[in-house]
């Protein structure tokens, strides 16, 4: 089957690409255009016509990728024309009435070049996620996958794995031969080495997931203390609703911002009192789980308020910043309770001292993000695949101290096969499609 989709975004633009990969191919290149065939992997202009050829439909550049030199790894083909949507919308129809031809699935072609050997599936994924960033640091996190470093390293802890299992295999296959005891050191020195870089990578606070799937910050706080007002002023547009009355906000309001390169998702959620109906408790439950998934929560309260300890005492943490708003309203002195949490006093209707918060959470974000090491694990998935291949090797280390080498062998290939998830080596079908479904059609 031979797929094809706008590669370009949607929208009325200065050019749009339609890609097509397959072996039907090289026949759309021909019912679509007249004149000579194009040279492969150069740009040639042609007219652009219907199937039929009795009309034109725009004039355009056509570059043609034979096989397997390209990026599927099957004959492939890029045209090129104005980004109109009636030319768009020309010429995929005109398309999709060749035989053999459909529209491609979201990622699809990626995901050919994966399974045709031209990338690895860590590649695979950056790519997706190099096409979805926002910021510099979320861009630059992608490249440094997409270059292979990550690869290296996985690929070095299996290659590591795989000659010790090397000398596992022989001791079964040659029972009545005793390893040397050289050869004994040099599987728990080599396992020993793989388990603590694997330990030291999982003590990374999950920077690489949290700047691929952005910053999470959570404003809580009673009703009516300016949590949507700080949402809006911080996201320098309106995007939740601000009322007097007390409940406005029954569910979480979130948006995507980047604060000095850092990407940043910003949920404004309902203020938490006792609740008078349900749908308020939906909203306040829903408050808890933003909290407790928050990699930064802002507690906001007003001197006035009765419920502050109440607060202070479930809310306040190390992941915790304290404001103090509306102190336009009162002249109350700040009690020594809230002064150990070093709160930030302000006025957001005054616009007074909210940069002091914004400059604290810059601060959060940079202390939190920084890293002087790679950045291995950009997916749970990858975290989930590392805790399983540790865990295969104690088990491994626990058999091997008692010289039961064909369950140890067996922990050893569990962990070896867990690395190879990672990089796409082995058993990855039933990820593909959760991988593959986040790309954009056309990618």
């Amino acid at each position: 089957m031979t797929i094809y989709a706008l590669s370009s975004g949607m929208g009325t633009s200065g050019i749009a690409v339609i890609r097509i990969s397959g072996p039907e191919t090289k026949n759309v290149i021909n019912k679509l255009s007249n004149g000579p065939f194009p040279k492969p992997r150069v740009a040639t202009l042609k007219k652009v016509n219907n199937i039929n050829k009795t009309s034109m439909i725009d004039e355009g550049i056509i570059i043609w990728y034979p096989g397997p030199n390209s990026y599927t790894g099957e004959d492939m083909a890029e045209i090129q024309v104005h980004g109109s949507r009636a030319v768009i919308k020309s010429l995929l129809n005109s398309i999709s009435k060749i035989r053999g031809c459909r529209i491609a699935d979201p990622g699809e072609f990626t995901k050919l070049a994966f399974q045709n050997g031209k990338i690895n599936l860590l590649k695979a994924e950056s790519i997706g996620d190099l096409i979805s960033s926002e910021t510099d640091i979320q861009m630059k996190q992608a490249l440094k996958v997409i270059a292979g470093n990550n690869l290296k390293q996985f690929e070095k802890w299996r290659g590591d794995l795989l000659k010790i299992l090397s000398y596992m295999e022989a001791k079964i296959d040659f029972p009545d031969e005793d390893l040397p005891t050289d050869i004994l050191k040099k599987i728990k020195n080599i396992s020993n080495n793989v388990k603590k870089e694997i330990k030291k990578t999982l003590r990374d606070k999950k920077i690489g997931e949290i700047i691929r799937e952005g910053f999470k910050i959570a404003i809580i706080g009673p009703p009516n203390v300016g949590k949507s007002s700080l949402l809006n002023y911080i996201s320098n547009r309106d995007v939740a609703i601000v009322s007097e009355i007390a409940g406005t906000t029954r569910d979480v309001i979130e948006t995507h911002l980047n604060i000095d390169g850092y990407p940043v998702i910003l949920s404004d959620t309902a203020g938490i009192r006792e609740a008078k109906n349900e749908i308020e408790k939906k909203g306040i439950r829903l408050t808890l789980k933003k909290a407790e998934e928050a990699d930064l929560k802002i507690v906001i309260l007003e001197l006035k308020s009765q419920q502050n300890q109440r607060f202070l005492k479930n809310f306040m943490d190390k992941k915790s910043l304290l404001a103090i708003n509306k102190v336009d309203q009162s002249t109350l002195k700040i009690p020594s309770s809230l002064k150990k949490y070093k709160p930030v006093i302000m006025s957001i209707k005054r616009e007074k001292n909210i940069d002091q918060l914004i400059n604290k959470i810059k601060n959060k974000l940079k202390s939190k993000l920084k890293s002087d090491e790679n950045i291995l694990i950009t997916r749970a998935r990858h975290r989930k695949n590392l805790t399983d291949c540790l865990s295969n090797l104690e088990n491994f280390s626990n058999k091997n101290e008692s010289s039961d080498f064909d369950k140890a062998a067996e922990d050893l290939r569990l962990s070896c096969r867990n690395l190879g998830k990672i990089t796409g080596k082995v058993d990855v079908e039933e990820i593909l499609d959760s991988i593959f479904n986040d790309f954009c059609i056309g990618k």
